[in-house]
């Protein structure tokens, strides 16, 4: 029961290191912690199933306290079900870990090696499972990566390096040196009564090449932005807050049409220099502009009064039943402004380029083996039949290049990395929270997007319905912010041509090295064990 109290705990300390709390360091101190129950101690170590019901205390604590907005208005099931079956990649580490442990902490004549093999592959472990919870299955969830609760914390520069999996490794390994060096502490040896301190120093290795990693990505020079774009964002709120705010698409439209109207009226009295791009959020016309003709000549006659498009959150239909796209359209209706080739307007109309959402949601956009669900639980049948878009990314407005990902989008690393590998000097992230209500979902999603600000070195560009909207900086710090569920506008000069870092060019490959370090380790642990087999009982 000890353990299992422990493993519970280790979930709440891993939940407090993400918004709202934000304390980076009890991610530390969560591996660590779960290191130390999955560890081997005294005479009855702990088998994998043991490994496995810790992992999953641990994930359930994790997920319940990190992701209860999910079942904000559709009901608590909600958010139980997922924290669940997010769970059970953690209960699967779990069993992989005690096994790792087991090898690396056993009695042997050079514990020091041993014990620093046990701590990255245990955190080459992790890697490993985190990746496969954030691609499998739908599409995967990445919420929750170890990554992005280190927006605050001393290992964020690691993500101009390696990315989210370089910082997750780096941490995971650090968390699990500390917990493996109070373990090998807590021993003394039966013919000596000698502590192994030897093996606990040679953990400090792990620490130390941490350090020389970041001081290495903070010394890692990074081009120099070589022009600046005006920008504004624009915040038009919404009627009401829950599901049925959808219901006054009309209003939403109306609201954005406003707040933008009132910015214009500041530009042409000088308060504001006059902007090169106008973000408006996601769904912020789900009356499509493509066909309703007053909504396309409102937005047109904005664009032209701000001589500048306007980037549009909109909901286009497919014409196959309920389909749809969630689409980001570039809105250009100056004069002399012409649509892009490759989009499907019409030549009168005045979209200059597209961007339909690739990673949609399951179980919110669109519903897995819609049959059964809605069968079983009828308020499935509110879930959307949006279809993922097939495109890079990219959207070219104003003659800047400019990476569009789609509120979830933001949390896969490749919808963040693909346009400023292609490049995009600007990361924007149009996002609708307003189903969330005042819940700590939008602050995780403004910690995920200061990550990829710091990984692609790009500044980063929120416009969100009801908040938060913010500009981030290509260093991850926010430069300005708007309130929740109110109306606001950020008129900023963001610096461009400077986008693209060591991370960006990598693309993959740290992740799949930190796979292959898990990989490797649980197979030298499988052997290790065979050569010595446990025949002691299961502690529990």
């Amino acid at each position: 029961m000890t353990r299992l109290a422990f493993a519970a705990a280790s979930g709440a300390l891993l939940a407090a290191s993400f918004p709202p709390y934000g304390l980076w360091w009890t991610a530390l101190l969560a591996i660590a912690l779960l290191v130390v129950v999955l560890a081997p101690s005294g005479d009855h170590p702990p088998r994998a199933r043991t490994g496995a019901l810790l992992g999953l205390v641990s994930g359930l604590g994790f997920f319940l306290l990190l992701v209860p907005w999910v079942g904000m208005y559709v009901g608590a099931y909600a958010s139980w079900g997922l924290s669940l079956v997010e769970a059970l990649y953690l209960a699967a580490f779990g069993a992989g870990a005690v096994v790792i442990l087991r090898a690396g902490l056993a009695p042997d004549r050079r514990p020091g090696p041993r014990a620093v093999g046990a701590v990255l592959g245990v955190a080459g472990w992790w890697s490993l499972w985190e990746w496969i919870r954030s691609s499998w299955p739908w599409g995967g969830f990445p919420w929750g990566r170890l990554a992005f609760g280190q927006a605050d914390g001393p290992l964020l520069p690691l993500a101009s390096l390696g990315g989210t999996p370089l910082i997750g490794f780096v941490l995971s390994a650090l968390g699990a040196a500390l917990g493996v060096a109070l373990m090998l502490l807590s021993r003394r040896d039966a013919a000596t009564g000698r502590r192994p301190v030897r093996a606990t120093v040679a953990l400090l290795a792990v620490p130390l090449v941490a350090l020389g990693l970041v001081a290495g990505a903070a010394l890692t020079p990074t081009r120099e932005a070589t022009d600046t774009v005006e920008v504004a964002v624009i915040q038009g709120n919404v009627p009401r807050l829950g599901l049925d705010f959808n219901a006054q698409r009309r209003a939403v439209l109306e609201n954005h049409l406003e707040v933008t109207a009132a910015y214009a009226d500041d530009v042409e009295s000088g308060t504001h220099a006059r902007p090169d791009l106008v973000l408006w959020p996601e769904n912020a016309s789900d009356i499509s502009p493509l066909d309703d003709r007053l909504a396309g000549a409102q937005i047109s006659a904005l664009s032209r009064r701000l001589d500048a498009p306007i980037l549009v959150g909109t909901v286009l239909p497919t014409g196959r039943g309920l389909e749809a796209h969630n689409s980001y359209l570039v809105w250009d209706s100056r004069p002399g402004a012409r649509p892009a080739a490759d989009t499907d307007a019409p030549p009168d109309e005045p979209v200059a380029d597209r961007h339909d959402k690739r990673y949609i949601q399951p179980f919110g956009e669109w519903l897995p083996l819609r049959g059964l669900f809605e069968a079983v639980f009828p308020i499935a049948q509110t879930a959307g039949h949006f279809i993922p878009g097939d495109g890079d990314g990219l959207v070219t407005a104003n003659g800047v290049d400019l990476g569009v990902a789609i509120c979830f989008e933001i949390a896969f690393d490749a919808a963040a990395r693909e346009p400023v590998a292609r490049g995009a000097q600007i990361l924007t992230v149009p996002t609708n929270n307003a189903t969330f209500g005042r819940s700590p979902m939008t602050y995780q999603q403004l910690a995920m997007s200061r990550v990829r600000a710091v990984e692609h070195n790009v500044p980063v560009l929120i416009a969100a319905t009801s908040g938060v909207s913010a500009v981030i900086g290509p260093d991850g710090h926010v430069r300005q912010e708007t309130g929740i569920f109110e109306p606001g506008v950020l008129a900023a000069q963001v610096e461009v041509g400077g986008a693209g870092t060591v991370a960006t060019r990598l693309g993959g490959i740290p992740q799949a090295v930190s796979c292959l370090v898990g990989l490797v380790a649980l197979a030298w642990a499988l052997l290790s064990t065979r050569r010595r087999p446990v025949t002691r009982h299961e502690e529990t």
